[in-house]
């Protein structure tokens, strides 16, 4: 009926017990045997629920035989009833219970798309062998294991769980994880704590015993270990604030975690110091005075275009940065009197800001303290023809911030990437579009169109972005508030600029007597009205004699909305979703007489969903003249030689007067004229003469806009 796959929901029943022997075993194969009784018993159901395009399995089985079924649905096992299982998954139709009663209102039935798509009946005489007792040598030894190990995971993972709000996470940072992370994994701030030693403590345990736990853990003996607290600060950087003074030491973890975690969640952020000796052994901390300072160093090589951590210090707040040159000079492996640039990293986001330090300017007075980053680098030497791609600091750190590395793909090919270009956030419009011509070597970037991408749907945005109209990369990235990092790139036979002051429409051309659909791309300046557009057509298509007359229509759903006027612009036709067709004006509408109207005629399928009649329009529309008293015979005639439509099958043909959907079938003695009296009704196009048969046509995949390009006849497109 359809040419397609269905499923199909009728109802369909099936009994508990099938005795296969009655009416002397008519159902049974030659080959079975007929020796035994072949009485079966209904063991499991198994259902599925939805559609032929996609759906969901689920089983109802009765592992014994018992009145009790089991409903097994992914992960959920459930007890249900014999009327759950059997009943419910014949298929049919359901109905809803009235939402008035005791009025007479009409049941709503709809179709039920959950039903058994496949039986188990097992044969009484097997019964007690197939549904025996399972030990657990019957498992198969490597299942036991993983069932085992299984079964212990997800009893560990309740236990932590349940004893969760008894700990707390204490997280150890120290240099290494520093060292190991910036210039890497991360460029801002010093540590990424996803990436830390963590700890799971009681809360009650006293942060000293604690530090016996990180002695064992990293072999730094209690007493060389300094623990600082991290904090947030305003500018949204996170950085360690101040060490543990010996009081808190001496309180427990818990406590420490909710003095020192404004957000209160369950973990607590520590920085591990450790001073070295000259033999690279743990020595004690040294005395933390008012005035001293922990910094952090990195350093910046603009030749390798490299960040690395090299270390901490603690400096004097009256003191100045020339004062630590030489120990930063030895921190970066060079001679004491490389001449050196001091940065201070202040904050990231949303914007990265990165100041040049005066080194003779007390740090009190730059407003230096504990915890903050400063970054520093080898001086630019004057007279230098050296040039690197981020010179300083702030150059580098502001590309790192910005940069992001873009997948592009051919508008022709969606699927699947062409090629990746690292490019900055901030980049132009215009630094895109020439870099993506560098990259295809195409000498006009003007001619590069690029197009967002829809992170819902995963395809192109219908619309291109327009030549320069957006100002950053990062805005041609942004879909809602999501981000995305793919771009469409299409090559044009012009510059965009000249051709976003044209209209590109594809028009369908359907000739008077030939079998095909031509389809024209037709490129005009906005201004241009639709007789432009015919007068373009005029000179590309064949017409039936040279004065012939042509006209502009517009087609949605196979329906014809609108004969376009010759004046009307063209700049505010969609194309996109509506098919624009031109056709010859036929000689018979040109000489209508007073008593002759000009009707639509589409063709229709009717089709049931959700238990109501439908109407389902397909193929071409088209303009047919009825003249007066002209009877149903008459005009039959005329339609199935304009449609060139086989005797045999046009006799299975209907024909019916359609006004909103609702078809009147017509009578050959019927005259058809007068069904269309009013001239004046509002949305002409749903009052039609519908003709009613079969749809042939190959299906093809629902698409928003599928009524473009769903031509009865062959299709030839000419750009």
């Amino acid at each position: 009926m359809r040419d397609t796959m269905v499923k199909i929901n009728d109802r369909y029943e099936f009994p508990l017990q099938l005795d296969l022997d009655r009416e002397n075993g008519k159902y049974l194969s030659p080959e079975a045997d007929r020796s035994v009784r072949n009485l079966y018993t209904l063991h499991s159901v198994l259902v599925h629920s939805g559609g032929v395009h996609g759906g969901h399995y689920y089983a109802f089985i009765r592992p014994t035989f018992s009145d009790q079924w089991l409903k097994f649905d992914d992960e959920r096992v459930t007890k249900e009833d014999v009327k759950r299982a059997l009943e419910e998954q014949y298929g049919g139709e359901e109905e809803l219970p009235p939402t008035n009663p005791g009025f007479n209102n009409t049941p709503f039935k709809f179709t039920k798309y959950s039903n058994a798509y496949m039986l188990v009946y097992i044969r009484e005489s097997e019964k007690d062998k197939i549904i025996c007792n399972v030990d657990e040598k019957d498992i198969a030894e490597h299942l036991r294991i993983r069932l085992k190990k299984e079964q212990e995971e997800k009893e560990d993972k309740r236990k932590y769980k349940a004893q969760a709000h008894l700990y707390t996470i204490i997280k150890v940072a120290r240099d290494e994880d520093l060292s190991r992370q910036i210039g890497k994994d991360m460029y801002f701030d010093l540590v990424d704590h996803e990436k830390v030693h963590s700890f799971r403590i009681q809360k009650q345990t006293p942060f000293n015993l604690f530090k016996e736990e990180v002695a064992k853990e990293f072999g730094i003996p209690v007493q060389f270990q300094r623990f600082w607290i991290w904090a947030k600060r305003q500018n949204h950087t996170y950085r360690p604030n101040r060490p543990l003074n010996p009081q808190e030491e001496t309180q427990s973890v818990g406590h420490l975690r909710e003095v020192s975690n404004k957000t209160h969640n369950a973990e607590l952020k520590l920085f591990l110091e450790v001073e070295l000796g000259l033999d690279l052994r743990p020595i004690t901390p040294p005395d933390k005075a008012k005035e001293d300072i922990l910094l952090f160093f990195k350093f910046y090589d603009p030749e390798k275009g490299e960040l690395r951590y090299v270390g901490r210090l603690f400096v004097k707040s009256s003191g100045k940065p020339i004062e630590i040159l030489d120990k930063l000079n030895q921190m970066a492996g060079f001679t004491p009197e490389e001449e050196i640039e001091l940065y201070e990293e202040i904050k990231f986001e949303p914007c990265v800001m990165c100041e040049h330090l005066d080194k003779k300017t007390s740090f009190r007075q730059s407003q230096i303290e504990d915890g903050d980053i400063i970054c520093f680098q080898k001086s630019p030497q004057p007279g230098s023809d050296e040039e690197f791609r981020y010179p300083d600091v702030p150059s580098f750190l502001e590309y790192v911030h910005n940069r992001q590395v873009v997948h592009f793909r051919s508008l022709e090919r969606p699927k699947e990437d062409d090629f990746c270009l690292e490019l900055s956030k901030i980049n132009s419009y215009d630094q895109v579009v020439e870099k993506v011509a560098q990259r295809i070597g195409l000498d006009d970037p003007s001619k590069i169109r690029l197009t967002s991408h829809n992170c819902y749907s995963q395809q192109p945005k219908p619309q291109p972005i327009k030549y320069q109209g957006v100002e950053h990369l990062s805005d041609m990235l942004v879909h809602y508030n999501q981000t995305s990092d793919i771009l469409y790139y299409e090559v044009l036979d012009i510059p965009l600029p000249e051709l976003q002051g044209l209209k590109n429409l594809k028009v369908a051309c359907h000739h008077a007597t030939k079998d095909e659909v031509v389809i024209h791309n037709i490129r005009l300046p906005k201004q241009s009205t639709v007789g432009d557009v015919l007068n373009v057509l005029r000179t590309k298509i064949e017409l039936s004699h040279p004065n012939a007359e042509v006209r502009l229509l517009e087609v949605f759903y196979h329906k014809i909305y609108k004969i376009f006027p010759f004046n009307e612009k063209i700049e505010n036709i969609n194309d996109q979703y509506w098919t624009l067709r031109a056709e010859e004006v036929p000689e018979e509408e040109k000489n209508l007489g007073p008593q002759d109207r000009l009707i639509h005629v589409y063709h229709f399928t009717k089709e049931t969903s959700q238990n109501q009649m439908q109407v389902q329009n397909f193929g071409e529309p088209f303009f047919l003249v009825i003249h007066e008293g002209e009877t149903l015979a008459e005009v039959k005639v005329r339609i199935q030689k304009k449609l060139q439509v086989q005797d045999e099958e046009f006799l299975k043909w209907k024909f019916a007067f359609l006004s909103l959907g609702r078809p009147e079938y017509l009578q050959d003695s019927d005259v058809v004229s007068s069904r269309f009296q009013r001239r004046d009704v509002y949305g002409a196009w749903e009052q039609y003469l519908g003709l009613e048969h079969s749809d042939n046509t190959p299906k093809r995949p629902y698409a928003v806009n599928q009524n473009r390009h769903t031509f009865e006849k062959p299709v030839k497109i000419y750009n």
